[in-house]
């Protein structure tokens, strides 16, 4: 029996005349996408437009909710008070949920971006945060957290179904944390490295940092990053590569058994 596994990108990215990625492209490869909500990228009809390219691929939804920055996609580091966190991440999931209900569909994830997502992993109080605002707007909501992180235990704590994931194109410290966008060998551009990487990490069970250690960990999801050059070769060869081992590539729902 094949081995279930999802496949999941960040789409939706584009905002007014500005394109960003292969959002048509990579919908026929992934099987998950996680929607920009209009904080850090994407506006309200580039995300009715990547719904509605979505269902007609069979592709699950997820809001991808994000700190309130344009200018720096996202990825800037932000001190924001809790309460006023948690309204934003309700506000852009159930703007998503709203567009997702008019194409008649449903939005089954939710998966924070950036330097909210990076943050929340190493940050308890703010986990709980991001946590607690997913359940408050969906409690059958999934929250798709990397794996050994506190966001994941967050999930879990708030009564959420959790999905694990890893990057295909993202180098691991032995914390489990990513390393830095910024240090050598962050990032993974070759494809067959991409795919090395994720079957080693899914053979051996856990997270596997650049000096090979190993942190043990359920995964669920595997994330190919859609706005890079190579993004829809990559995420092919990724997917091929996963097939051919045995797995089977699925939204996000059907792994978790939903």
């Amino acid at each position: 029996m094949s081995r279930a596994i999802n496949l999941n990108a960040d789409l939706g990215e584009s905002f007014g005349p500005w394109p960003m990625g292969s959002d048509d492209a990579l919908l026929a490869v992934v099987r998950s996408a996680n929607i920009a909500c209009g904080f850090h990228a994407g506006d309200p009809l580039v995300m009715r437009r990547t719904v509605r390219a979505a269902g007609a691929n069979g592709v699950s939804l997820g809001a991808h909710p994000g700190f309130p920055d344009l200018q720096g996609f996202g990825r800037r580091q932000m001190k924001v008070p809790a309460d006023e966190l948690a309204a934003m991440l309700i506000y852009q999931i159930g703007a998503l949920q709203a567009i997702a209900a008019a194409e008649g569909q449903t939005v089954s994830h939710v998966k924070p971006h950036g330097a909210l997502n990076n943050m929340a992993c190493a940050d308890a109080a703010l986990a709980r945060v991001v946590a607690e605002a997913t359940a408050a707007a969906g409690r059958d909501l999934i929250l798709l957290a990397p794996a050994c992180s506190l966001l994941a235990e967050a999930g879990v704590k708030a009564g959420l179904q959790v999905g694990l994931e890893v990057f295909a194109d993202r180098a691991y410290c032995n914390d489990g944390q990513l390393v830095p966008r910024g240090q050598p060998g962050a990032m993974i551009h070759d494809a067959e490295a991409a795919l090395a990487h994720v079957l080693t990490m899914l053979e051996r069970g856990g997270l596997v940092s650049l000096d090979g250690s190993l942190l043990p960990t359920a995964i669920h999801s595997i994330c190919v990053h859609g706005d890079g050059p190579q993004a829809v070769a990559s995420a092919c060869r990724i997917r091929d590569g996963l097939t051919a081992a045995g797995y089977a590539v699925l939204p996000l729902p059907a792994v978790l058994g939903q």
